[in-house]
């Protein structure tokens, strides 16, 4: 099986082209041997590029541990470079069938005619606490608190097609990302678990972010995950409505426009491609 790695703002996965490529028979299982930074070709997880009767192409998602995900902005900015710098759809324009229905997308092209940024209007925010989903009080909850890893924080959620818990917090480190993010994750609260951004406000244009991603662990960044960040930091005062996010892997620009949509700028890269070994 033919695969290419890609990654955005240093959010890598796994790509295969299934206009090519039929689907893996056992999906959740080459996701998670695929993925395995040690044993596999090492990833965040695994996105299937294919066919849509809806959209110039369809993305599917896997995370490290097999589950699939509703979506990823990091990943459909690869999937529209993938598409693009490779002939399948070559339009400026693209539109990309999720989990989250279809998202359309700007495509910019460096000096060698590749795809190196591209914008996604990410669509509205889901602001109902049963459609994040969570049982905390508020739409959105925010502000709310939660016990969690035996102290009670301040959280704010919001879903962009996936869910997501913000905890605004004086400095981001290592105890916030990896002991009381696994423990946020798969809070009973969360009935599909949730992924958990730990946000330090730089000033009304910028943020600084690390997550701990459901199903994958921390990531160098998350798209969706910074969508959400920015609309909980504007629905709290904290930022403006179109903010910075610095993340590990590098930045994105945030835009919540005044119609509702969240627009996503950032980087898309292509690392190598290869063949896996099916078992």
């Amino acid at each position: 099986m033919r695969f290419t790695k890609m990654h955005g703002a240093g959010n890598d996965y796994v790509y295969i082209d299934c206009f090519a490529e039929p689907v893996p028979s056992d999906i959740v299982a080459t996701a998670v041997a695929i993925s395995d930074r040690h044993t596999g070709v090492g990833g965040d997880g695994l996105v299937l590029i294919g066919p849509s009767e809806k959209g110039d192409a369809r993305m599917r998602m896997f995370n490290a541990d097999g589950s699939e995900s509703e979506m990823c902005g990091n990943a459909i900015r690869c999937v529209a470079k993938y598409v693009y710098d490779r002939g399948l759809v070559k339009k400026s324009e693209l539109k990309i069938e999720t989990g989250r229905g279809v998202l359309t997308m700007q495509l910019s092209t460096g000096g060698n005619g590749k795809v190196d940024r591209v914008t996604v209007n990410m669509g509205a925010p889901i602001l109902e606490a049963a459609l994040i989903p969570t049982t905390l009080p508020g739409n959105p909850p925010l502000n709310v608190p939660l016990e969690v890893a035996g102290q009670t924080i301040q959280v704010s959620c919001v879903s962009m097609g996936n869910p997501h818990c913000v905890t605004f917090v004086d400095e981001v480190n290592d105890d916030w990302v990896l002991r009381v993010g696994p423990q946020i994750e798969r809070h009973p609260v969360f009935p599909r678990r949730v992924n958990a951004e730990f946000i330090q406000v730089v000033s009304k244009d910028e943020f600084i972010m690390r997550v701990w991603e459901r199903g994958s662990g921390e990531t160098l960044a998350c798209g969706t995950g910074a969508c959400a960040s920015a609309v909980a930091a504007a629905l709290t005062g904290r930022t403006n409505r179109i903010v910075t996010a610095h993340l590990r892997g590098g930045d994105l620009k945030l835009e919540w426009s005044e119609a509702g949509d969240v627009f996503m700028t950032g980087p898309a890269a292509e690392v190598f491609s290869g063949e896996w070994q099916l078992s």
